[in-house]
């Protein structure tokens, strides 16, 4: 092993072990309570995971700051999406760390008035590990784009962690469809 390929091979290994983790709660696993403050449809909400899961499952989706043209567009399409839901007898919150002033606003003009949104806390973020990182590891202080389905028993059905806003809507549909029928 000549000089260059021994170093190259020390880099490679360096990288993978400094890179950040994309380390998501798994299927399966049991989502973390929480009570948070927010928004639906302009006026303040308290959301309870717990008391939401004794209706039906959960879309528990972060997303990484309001009126940011990705969020926004997800906003929209989860609320064009929200009569769907509904009937596969779900609820749907949308998390940021954004304030409950912003998310006032978000709620009514991103949303539409259709469903809640609200802020997400350090721990919360922590928790359920969507904290979005700098490439040298440090934190955004956002929050990464990932959607978790959670059944009425508090066990995860599905996670999409992905920035690319596109998808969450339809996988999260899918996978609450799969748990009504």
């Amino acid at each position: 092993m000549t000089i260059r390929t021994l170093f190259a091979a020390a880099a490679a290994f360096a990288v993978s072990v400094s890179a950040p983790a994309l380390a998501e709660l798994p299927t399966g696993a049991r989502a973390p309570d929480f009570a948070a403050q927010g928004a639906l449809a302009g006026k303040p909400f308290s959301f309870k995971l717990h008391q939401a899961l004794k209706k039906g499952p959960v879309v528990l989706y972060f997303y990484p700051k309001a009126f940011t043209q990705g969020c926004t567009l997800e906003a929209h399409a989860f609320a064009e999406a929200t009569t769907q839901f509904k009937a596969a007898g779900a609820t749907v919150i949308g998390m940021s760390n954004d304030d409950v002033a912003t998310l006032q606003k978000f709620s009514t003009e991103a949303c539409r008035d259709k469903f809640a949104v609200a802020s997400a806390s350090p721990a919360l973020i922590k928790a359920y590990d969507v904290d979005l990182r700098k490439p040298d590891g440090s934190s955004t202080g956002l929050t990464k784009r990932t959607s978790y389905v959670i059944a009425r028993n508090g066990k995860i059905v599905m996670v999409h962690s992905d920035m690319d806003y596109r998808d969450h809507v339809k996988m999260t549909l899918a996978a609450v469809r799969k748990l009504k029928g």
